[in-house]
């Protein structure tokens, strides 16, 4: 196992792009996870994948421990390699699969960052004010923090869409998802407006050759960048006194928090946020919990 370029490494990570369309995101990350096995089994004097043992296995996440990796780390990598001899073994390349009883630390649960209503309402406010000068850079800013407010979409579906994915009819959007799984989320009357001055006034007098049917457009006309979204809402959320630093990733926990909190369906936010397991929409009611929780010890002369 000691070649830099591991032969069944190779054909399992072709696997996950071409059979199972994971993204290429994922792919570096269990290729990095894969490698750092490797040398770790290597340095033991373990030099063939069949050889591979539970004991090694557990030898492996003790000294990432004792190294000080954090556990959301350890337990990422112990995933990927349970699926990885999961597939060595169905595939007949190793004879017995050695992680098949291999445990992982439990990660810590991590609340996500959300905006309070009032926060997101300001958020909103101070990007529709910026798009009052009419510059096409803040017409599209305004409409995509709008957008992703209002539908809970991933940063990267968002710079994804194409202008016929936006029906402007019935205020839906046709969004390709994870693993190239479609769905149609709504929006509302404010993400409508915003998309109509963008589409009407800002759209034109950036397009060109280059900009295809990309809903929204970076300065020279092409599909606009997610750093670009990232560094707009930075922006915007500076002037919003005393709000959290967030990502476009935030925005998306702060529209599933704000849903569920307004008595949304567990199932229809799962729905809404592409998720394909309820488990993970069910963060969101421990995000609302947790907040009562604040607000009742803030508030409550009892408490």
């Amino acid at each position: 196992m000691s070649a830099p370029a591991d032969p069944l490494v190779c054909d399992y990570l072709k696997h996950l792009e071409v059979e199972r369309n994971r993204s290429a995101h994922t792919v570096r990350a269990y290729s990095g996870d894969l490698d750092a096995l490797r040398t770790f089994l290597t340095e033991a004097g373990v030099d063939e994948w069949s050889e591979v043992g539970l004991a090694d296995l557990r030898s492996w996440l003790a000294h990432m421990s004792e190294q000080g990796a954090a556990k959301s780390t350890i337990a990422r990598r112990a995933t990927a390699v349970r699926a990885f001899f999961r597939w060595a073994a169905r595939t007949g390349a190793v004879p017995t699969d050695p992680a098949l009883r291999l445990a992982s630390p439990k990660k810590p649960k991590s609340l996500p960052g959300v905006l309070r209503q009032s926060e997101a309402e300001e958020l909103m406010h101070i990007a529709a004010l910026a798009a009052d000068d009419a510059d096409p850079v803040h017409l599209r800013d305004r409409a995509a923090l709008e957008l992703l407010y209002a539908s809970g979409l991933r940063v990267g579906e968002l710079v994804g869409l194409d202008v016929d994915d936006c029906d402007r009819e019935r205020w839906v959007v046709r969004v390709l998802g994870k693993g190239n799984k479609e769905r149609t989320v709504p929006y509302g009357r404010p993400a409508a407006e915003a998309i109509e001055q963008w589409l009407e006034h800002g759209r034109p007098k950036l397009a060109n050759a280059a900009s295809g049917p990309a809903l929204f457009l970076g300065r020279r006309g092409g599909r606009v960048d997610p750093r670009t979204i990232r560094r707009s809402l930075e922006a915007a959320l500076g002037h919003v006194p005393d709000a959290p630093a967030l990502s476009p990733h935030g925005l998306r926990h702060s529209a599933a928090t704000h849903m569920l909190e307004g008595g949304a369906d567990l199932r229809m936010v799962q729905e809404m946020l592409g998720h394909s397991s309820l488990a993970t929409t069910q963060v969101y009611t421990h995000v609302s919990v947790e907040r009562l929780r604040r607000s009742f010890t803030q508030a409550h002369p009892r408490a």
